[in-house]
């Protein structure tokens, strides 16, 4: 299968792959797994990732989006709007009226495009909050993909990322085993065959005693829930001043295309 030669990933921090490390100090992530995946079947694919950390829904209309026309892929997976979902006050409905206008000029090149939707956080502390915005956006999301022809990836109905092992210890950006599952769920979307599967239970384990729980949640609270809240006080993000890290298309590495001919052969 050859589908596409090109692909550009658009979005936030879950796009640019943060708590998905490699060795160089970069991050990897599910689109650049989902890159590995079609490069599987066509070696000559040709490979952008825009997305920032941080990034609201505006900023990656007003800077992702035009950047993507221009390079004109043959694919293109937009996940946003997560950061403005979350933020107290938000407008689902606005946020999808942006995402809207966005699909239309993306499918206005003819690319084919892969919209995320947003994940269910019923069991995200704080996050658990925005339960229903976060439904409410993605039923805009659906309705979105039917209108313009999408691809959809369904984040919300992946039950396996319920699992605390599928994110990181900042408990909302998902962990290496998270990232590979989301991958292949892209995947599936996309009717590209691979020989793992996203739904593949997790290894049984051990239930935490509560004061475990209750002593990590503090932890985390001090660690990383403060500091978030801190930036959106300041009006500050995690992305400012921080650069896409593949605004080009271009081939995978060696080290990317031998992973790629692994999967291929699995």
């Amino acid at each position: 299968m050859e589908r596409w030669d090109s692909y550009v990933a658009l979005g936030d921090s879950f796009t640019e792959g943060l708590a998905d490390a490699v060795p160089n100090g970069g991050f990897r992530g599910w689109a650049d797994r989902l890159a590995e995946h079609l490069a599987g079947t066509n070696p000559d694919l040709r490979y952008a990732n825009l997305a920032v950390r941080g990034k609201l829904i505006r900023q990656i209309v007003t800077h992702q989006v035009p950047r993507a026309v221009e390079l004109r892929p043959a694919l293109v997976s937009i996940a946003a709007g997560g950061n403005d979902i979350i933020r107290p006050g938000s407008d689902p409905d606005l946020v999808a009226e942006l995402f809207d206008a966005a699909i239309g000029r993306l499918r206005a090149t003819g690319a084919d495009v892969l919209i995320g939707t947003g994940f269910d956080t019923r069991d995200t502390p704080i996050l658990r909050r925005v339960r229903g915005k976060v439904g409410t956006y993605n039923s805009h999301l659906r309705a979105i993909a039917d209108r313009h022809g999408c691809y959809v990836l369904d984040l919300w109905s992946m039950d396996v990322l319920r699992d605390p092992r599928a994110w990181s210890e900042d408990r909302l950006h998902l962990s290496a085993e998270g990232h590979r599952r989301v991958a292949l769920r892209a995947c599936e979307a996309l009717g590209v065959e691979v020989a793992e599967s996203w739904r593949e239970p997790w290894p049984a384990q051990p239930a935490q005693p509560w004061h475990v729980q209750r002593a990590e949640d503090i932890r985390w609270a001090r660690e990383h829930l403060a500091p978030w809240i801190g930036r959106r006080l300041r009006g500050r993000s995690s992305g400012d001043g921080r650069l896409p890290k593949r605004p080009e298309l271009g081939r995978l590495s060696e080290d990317q295309v031998r992973t790629a001919g692994q999967l291929t052969q699995s």
